[in-house]
């Protein structure tokens, strides 16, 4: 099977900015690869400070007409991007197994999942209310509005090329601001065909803006981001590292952020568990993208009494999983993004078995395949002094640890600086409630390991970062409330 495109003009080169699709100032590209191959799948433009400002401009003029636009306007512009986005499944989700890896029937199902994020704000666009504050002195009357921020950047991470930008964009728009956005270094390709896709729904030139740029040019074109008073919003998903840097370098203009950074998931199956449904939220939760996202379980603690069968079923389980490319219909894990990811995994997976782990099932990289597999994994013996255990190993591999008392689960599961999501099962719905409530994490998986959702919050706590992506709540990041105070009405 070949990976080819119905519609070849999808694979876009150049960066968009003000409608317009335009090379680098300095004509300067980087190559994009192929994971599973390390072929090069196009040279597209490598921004910089440049670029990033013409982006800026763009939006900030574009930002006084979108922002005047009545929201259904902005709501019917949305609902068409929504149906060319579905209408061009197969291509979209082409692009994002030739660029980040994984397996077409979860690309497909990623852009299912970004779309839904699109016509959700459609729907929302239309809802945001304000308040009419009831008076408090005689003749004066208060009331609140909420208004578009102005200027957002956007920046994605690789691991959900379209999901992340979708989930950001959509937002955005439909609260009335305009958007310069970086999709990641090592997946341009799905967002600058999302903006293609944008342009032919009706987005008025500039109001979105999309450059690809190379890690080091990229650096350069956020900072002209960070410092541009006119950018008032960040948002950006990725390492809690790259988030503390944009929250320091975005202060001395006070921008608003919405930081989606590392996660640390803890996964605890106590011994009352159904067990069958706790190995299936796991893969479901761990193996999903080869492991590759911010949510997936990183700890797996078992309650004694059930580890040994858990760690039976487990290993079936992952025994079973075909890793393959993309061009394999019967994939389910892909490469990893590059041969760092590997080496990073390789290296938990050795310290762990240094300090007493074991292997159960994988444990070793797959060159026949290429440089970028590793063979799903589950460890067991898993301690507190490994790698593992507090650094985001973000590959297929499953630690397993044993725990003896409620009590005791919960003090590891916390016992992290980050707090993204958390899991958990348990058929005593006492426990239920207590453990959702004492968990330090902006999501919770309470016997369900697919916790993504249009309609919920989406967010961390600690240090994985603040803001809410999704929901109703989900546009509040992108509007400030305007207190009014009319006065002499008597």
């Amino acid at each position: 099977m070949e990976l080819r495109l119905q519609r070849e003009e999808l694979l876009r080169r150049q960066n968009f900015v003000g409608g317009v699709w335009t090379d680098a100032a300095d004509m300067a590209r980087y190559p994009v690869t192929n994971p599973a191959t390390g072929k090069v799948i196009a040279e597209v433009a490598n921004s910089g400070k440049a670029d990033a400002r013409a982006a800026t401009d763009a939006a900030s003029e574009a930002a006084r007409e979108w922002r005047q636009r009545l929201p259904r306007e902005r709501a019917e512009i949305l609902r068409r991007w929504h149906s060319l986005i579905v209408e061009n499944t197969e291509d979209l989700a082409t692009l994002m197994s030739m660029e980040q890896g994984k397996p077409m029937t979860e690309s497909r199902g990623e852009v299912a999942y970004g779309a839904s994020y699109v016509a959700w704000f459609a729907d929302e666009a239309i809802r945001i209310y304000g308040d009419l504050i009831p008076q408090q002195q005689r003749g004066k009357q208060m009331w609140a509005i909420k208004e578009p921020v102005g200027v957002v950047a956007a920046i994605t991470p690789w691991n959900f090329p379209l999901a992340m930008i979708a989930r950001k964009i959509a937002p955005a728009l439909a609260a009335g601001c305009t958007v310069v956005s970086k999709p990641a270094e090592d997946t341009p390709l799905t967002a600058l065909a999302l903006a293609m896709l944008a342009q032919e729904a009706g987005v008025p030139a500039g109001v979105l803006n999309m450059l690809s740029a190379s890690r080091d040019q990229g650096i350069e074109a956020v900072g002209d981001w960070l410092a541009d008073d006119r950018v008032r919003k960040i948002t950006f998903t990725g390492s809690t590292a790259v988030g503390k840097y944009l929250a320091r370098e975005s202060a001395g203009t006070l921008k608003k952020l919405s930081l989606e950074l590392g996660g640390n998931a803890p996964f605890i199956v106590f011994d009352d568990a159904d067990l069958d449904a706790a190995v299936v939220g796991l893969m479901a939760a761990k193996f999903r993208n080869g492991g590759q996202t911010c949510v997936c379980p990183n700890r797996i603690y078992v309650q004694a009494g059930v580890f040994d069968k858990f760690a039976e079923l487990l290993v079936a389980r992952v025994s079973a999983l075909k890793v393959a490319p993309a061009t394999d219909p019967q994939a389910q894990i892909g490469p990893m993004i590059n041969p760092k990811a590997v080496a990073k995994i390789a290296r938990h997976v050795d310290d762990a078995v240094s300090k007493g782990a074991s292997v159960l099932v994988g444990g070793t990289r797959l060159e026949d395949l290429g440089q970028n597999y590793y063979a799903p994994t589950v460890l067991t013996n898993a301690t507190n002094d490994m790698l593992i255990t507090c650094e985001e190993t973000f590959g297929p591999v499953a630690p397993l640890y044993r725990f003896e008392t409620e009590e005791q689960a919960i003090t590891l599961a916390n016992d992290t600086p980050f707090g993204l999501a958390a899991y958990f099962y348990t058929r005593d719905m006492r426990r239920a409630e207590r453990v959702s409530r004492r968990l330090e994490a902006g999501v919770v998986g309470l016997n369900e390991g697919g916790v993504a959702s249009e309609a919920a919050p989406f967010g961390g706590v600690k240090e994985s970062g603040y803001g809410r992506e999704g929901s109703k709540y989900g546009l509040d990041d992108y509007l400030s409330i305007k207190y009014v105070c009319q006065g002499n009405l008597d």
